[in-house]
């Protein structure tokens, strides 16, 4: 039969459905098998087929039959896993089945009166034979996802056979061994099979249909208690999944063994289409909705000891959590595992800087944004594995990549999402002091990027980022400026030599962000002060011998510091400063910092194109509450600070603040305060003014200033270069206050971060999905869809 006449059947299928106005009986195979059995349909046709108003026409007006539809196909899919799909028939029905249920349930989970519908049994489903059939039933759900998990092992349809010749009997699929067919070579594997298209392509549909019945998520609206756990992933990643362990390897290894340059030989994607794409990136979005689990309020029940002798094998750590594939990732231990990952997902993140080079001459990968999520997660629940990719330098194969992103990505206002992640990891990262060590190794690797040309370090390079997207990034990415100044104090006390281009940024961000309008016009404004403070600290105390760039810097824009000394505290200082505001623009746009050319062959940073979609995201808790303080002591070890009472200078005083409700809004509102909202007082401002950390630069200034003037006026010097030679030969030894211990501010999991991230990721897997467009049009609650 012609592929035009197979769609003309479905669809006449389709009509009769959506026109039968009586229940159709489930036994009536004559109607149900048009659904699937004689028709060879793609997963687009069946998209255009059945449109979205006929789904709901079916669910409004005869609800029984939708209900005996999706039945029908579950029932057909549990039949294929059990007799393991031997004929080219039986895997069409499979395939067609498998695209009908992605296309319909997305308009189950919509309705809240269907919500149940997949979690209750059908009547005369039983698990057994026997006469109490429905006593065992299993409900809807877990027969669809375990049908999947079976389905996603079945020789000769989504795995190569084992079978020696034709003469032996077809693997049966309930003695059949999953570990032996995982998907790819990599964790806890060795043997890499033969590629094949076919296998490749029926995964990708049977996890596109995970991934749709995953997506119920998408459906609730965002609660405060993220812990609410999905019952989809909860099942599927539960003991009752006898596919567990081999499926979540065959999902890491896929994603991690991609290499999308088409075996290292430019252009050579475009003489072959990369059937291994969609996979991988399916398979990255399955892994990370089955990660998606609150660390932070995860009790530890044990777990069957189904992994002894595997890669995940590690006999000092507790039974981890119910969820077996975070489970397993958080006990991954072997070096060659985690370089196989860490160099796997370094190679992909890197893949659009490629592009530079030689323009299209590779295949361009778009799920950077999964790779980022993933590795978050990695790092997030296995610390063995953020230790290792910290103990060499190939963590800056993960730092590059994202600074690229961030610098690119900052005037985007659809990228939003994907600025908040990256910060997040360098977060993350930057609590270690390993991560400021490998910092100073130089900067070689010239990636076009919009930024200013320098030599240096990569410190170089992410302050000169940093300070790229402060000044010149949009409005929305305000509440980010504590979070990317945590990081730089974090990794201050460890950064052996800025360079000239870095220190000039720093004291550019000093010197914006100390005008008295910035200061009194948000409540919060001045803890960027303090963080740009404390950096200065950090380096002139513990680094510096190397640091005379910085030294220089401080001493050309001392005023700086002076003013702030002297900040006027008398109300109407405080007005006069506010009412400026009214006629000068943002201190920030100010390009006065000497930018210089930008690098050779990058482009600018552009925004969304009109129209862009872009999902809505709930706020991020404030760096307070993202972070927690300890303290490094003498021999480097942590010590928390935080059940006591918040004193570190960067909080000014919390008691007086009115905190705010969330970051996203808080310096933009408060600036508003003309609407009768907050407005600074002298009291206010004389409480952190106090506490202003000013005492190590002021005595700096106070030794090194007249030794300086001294030289220009005894040389006639106007030459920078010997007041540096000065400066890298003076010392400052017995002349400053007594070093203050180093203040880390590590990131700590909580709730809000797990909402964050479980609303970024659904947008994500949302609005990548367009062909077909799984979730278009229907009615998420999760997030909004946005046009910029």
């Amino acid at each position: 039969m012609g592929s035009a006449d197979s769609k003309l059947n479905f669809r006449k299928a389709v009509i009769q459905l959506t026109t039968k106005t009586q229940p159709v009986e489930a036994t009536d195979d004559a109607f149900w098998d048009q659904f699937w059995a004689d028709t060879a349909t793609s997963v687009q046709d069946v998209f255009a087929l059945v449109p979205a108003a006929e789904i709901r026409a079916v669910r409004e007006e005869s609800p029984s039959n939708l209900a005996t539809l999706c039945y029908k196909a579950v029932e057909k899919l549990v039949q294929g896993a059990e007799s393991g799909c031997h004929s080219e028939k039986e895997k069409q029905i499979v395939l067609n089945c498998s695209r009908l249920l992605t296309r319909v349930l997305p308009y189950i989970f919509e309705d809240p009166d269907w919500r149940g519908f997949f979690w209750s049994t059908v009547p005369g489903a039983g698990r057994g034979e026997g006469e109490d059939d429905d006593e065992n039933a299993r409900p809807l759900a877990e027969s669809l996802l375990l049908a999947i998990a079976d389905l996603l092992f079945c020789p000769d349809f989504t795995v190569q056979s084992h079978r020696r010749s034709t003469v032996d009997l077809a693997e049966d699929m309930h003695s059949l061994d999953s570990c032996e067919y995982i998907w790819e070579a990599g964790v806890g594997f060795a043997h890499s099979p033969q590629p094949n298209y076919i296998h490749d392509t029926n995964r990708t549909e049977l996890l596109k249909l995970l991934l749709t019945c995953f997506s119920e998520a998408m459906y609730l609206p965002p609660a405060p208690d993220s812990g609410s756990t999905n019952p989809w992933v909860q099942f599927f990643c539960s003991t009752e999944n006898r596919h567990a362990l081999p499926l979540f390897t065959s999902l890491l290894n896929t994603v991690c063994a991609y290499d999308p340059v088409g075996y290292g030989i430019p252009y050579n994607h475009l003489l072959f289409s990369d059937y291994r794409e969609p996979l991988v990136e399916e398979a990255a979005q399955v892994l990370i909705v089955t990660l998606d689990h609150d660390s932070a309020a995860s009790a530890s029940p044990t777990v069957d000891g189904t992994t002894t002798g595997t890669a995940m094998d590690d006999v000092d750590q507790p039974p981890g959590p119910e969820n077996l594939f975070v489970n397993y990732l958080s006990r991954i231990h072997r070096e060659e595992d985690f370089q196989f990952i860490l160099k796997g997902i370094a190679r992909l993140l890197s893949n659009p800087l490629l592009q530079t080079y030689l323009p299209n001459s590779t295949k361009k990968i778009q799920f950077h944004q999964e790779l980022l999520v993933l590795f978050w997660k990695l790092c997030d629940f296995n610390k063995k594995f953020l230790f290792f990719v910290l103990k060499s330098s190939d963590v800056l194969d993960i730092l590059v990549p994202i600074l690229y992103f961030l610098n690119d990505a900052r005037a985007d206002q659809s990228r939003v999402g994907l600025m908040h992640i990256g910060v997040f990891i360098l977060l993350l990262l930057s609590g270690e002091r390993n991560f400021g060590v490998r910092l100073n190794k130089p900067y070689s690797v010239r990636v076009p990027m919009d930024i200013p040309v320098f030599t240096g370090t990569h410190a170089d390079l992410l302050i000169v980022v940093f300070h790229k997207i402060i000044t010149s990034g949009h409005q929305r990415l305000q509440p980010l400026f504590d979070c990317l100044l945590t990081i730089v104090v974090n990794v201050s006390p460890y950064l052996k030599s800025l360079s000239m281009v870095a220190a000039n940024k720093l004291l550019h961000l000093l010197e914006a962000f100390s005008t008295t309008w910035f200061l009194f016009s948000a409540a919060q404004n001045h803890h960027l002060v303090f963080f740009l403070l404390e950096v200065f600290n950090n380096i002139i105390q513990y680094q510096f011998d190397g640091n005379s760039n910085l030294v220089y810097a401080i001493i050309r824009k001392r005023s700086v510091f002076h003013q702030l000394a002297n900040l006027p505290t008398d109300p109407p200082a405080i007005h006069k400063a506010l009412q400026r505001r009214r006629k000068a623009p943002e201190p920030l746009s100010r390009t006065s910092s000497q930018d210089g050319a930008s690098m050779e062959g990058s482009r600018p940073a552009a925004p969304a194109e009109p129209g862009t979609l872009k999902t809505s995201l709930v706020a991020t808790p404030g760096i307070d509450k993202l972070t927690e303080k300890s303290q490094v002591s003498e021999d480097g070890t942590l010590r928390s600070l935080e059940p006591a009472p918040p004193q570190s200078p960067a909080d000014g005083s919390p008691a007086e603040e009115e905190p705010s409700p969330t970051w996203r809004e808080q310096r933009r509102l408060s600036s508003a305060s003309a609407s009768g909202q907050w407005s600074p007082t002298s009291e206010w401002v004389l409480s952190w003014k106090a506490k202003l950390p000013l005492q190590t630069i002021m005595r700096l200034l106070q030794v090194l200033v007249p030794q300086v003037e001294k030289i220009c006026i005894d040389k006639g010097l106007t030459d920078e270069s010997e007041i540096l030679r000065f400066l890298q030969h003076g010392t400052l030894v017995g002349l400053l206050p007594v070093p203050h211990p180093i203040l880390i501010r590590k990131y700590q999991a909580n709730s809000g971060t797990a909402m964050w991230f479980r609303t970024y990721m659904w947008g994500v897997i949302y609005l990548r999905n367009v062909d077909p467009p799984v979730w278009y049009d229907t009615d998420v609650k999760l997030f909004e869809i946005q046009r910029v």
